[in-house]
């Protein structure tokens, strides 16, 4: 199917200066390593609901106020809220109550080696789409894929030497044949837990949303995903790290259309 566009983010609010930048990121270990790079710190006065797991880091750097969320931990089981579930609830609640100029989600990702991808490579997505919501009905399939344009930086892509490719996401690790199948249909680099969920929100509420994913594991490789996610997860980080800091001092000063 054709993306849709998101015109939605294209107003006049691009052409302000970016001052309020907001981090969604699915896990404590991807986040931490920017936690301390921009010296934030917790915030124990949550602007969120009483009782959700969900955690905010917040500080000042450079001429920007930065915002990192984080679903935080299952209060049953203890480990990271992954999925689209907690990431469209928290970007919602995260948009309503901190008012971003423009959404980061960072994170970590599975890629192709056949499109190009190899572990450590940090990619800017130029679509995303979902893989795993099948609707074999007319209209509720495209509605399903979900498939749309992400918010276009196209100088922040050349200046940074970022390489670009189209973003699948699901709520599995591993992949059973109809995910396969719409995945090469979808025509992803990279694939993720989160990513759709929180661009369809952007998309709601108006608020452009960039997707910056270091690969972790190799999907058409000969080892099992979630070995090889365990085994380069901390390295990754460390390359996540550097990029989200790097586009972060691009933005300084900048609007959106600029990007």
């Amino acid at each position: 199917m054709a993306p849709l566009h998101d015109e939605k983010a294209a107003d006049d609010s691009t052409q302000r200066p970016i001052s309020n930048i907001l981090f969604i990121i699915a896990m404590q270990t991807e986040a931490s390593p920017l936690v301390n790079k921009f010296k934030l710190a917790e915030e124990p006065d949550s602007v969120f609901p009483k009782g959700v797991p969900w955690v905010r880091y917040n500080g000042k750097y450079k001429d920007l106020n930065i915002n990192i969320v984080c679903p935080g931990k299952d209060t049953t089981l203890g480990v990271d809220c992954v999925g689209t579930v907690s990431a469209s609830l928290l970007a919602y609640a995260s948009i309503q109550a901190l008012q971003p100029d423009l959404i980061i989600n960072a994170g970590t990702a599975g890629g192709f080696k056949a499109k190009g991808a190899s572990i450590g490579d940090v990619f800017l997505a130029s679509d995303v789409a979902f893989h795993d919501r099948r609707i074999p009905i007319p209209v509720f399939d495209l509605y399903g894929v979900g498939c749309r344009k992400t918010f276009s930086t196209p100088n922040l892509a050349k200046e940074l030497n970022l390489k670009v490719g189209k973003l699948s996401t699901g709520d599995s690790l591993d992949i059973c044949a109809e995910d396969e199948a719409a995945i090469l249909a979808n025509d992803a680099t990279i694939k993720d837990m989160e990513g759709a969920a929180i661009a369809y929100v952007g998309h709601l509420l108006n608020v452009p949303v960039l997707f910056l994913k270091a690969v972790t594991d190799i999907i058409d490789g000969d080892k099992p995903t979630s070995e090889e996610f365990l085994q380069n997860l901390n390295a990754v980080t460390i390359a996540l790290d550097l990029a989200a800091t790097k586009v972060v001092d691009f933005i300084n000063g900048k609007s959106c259309s600029e990007l």
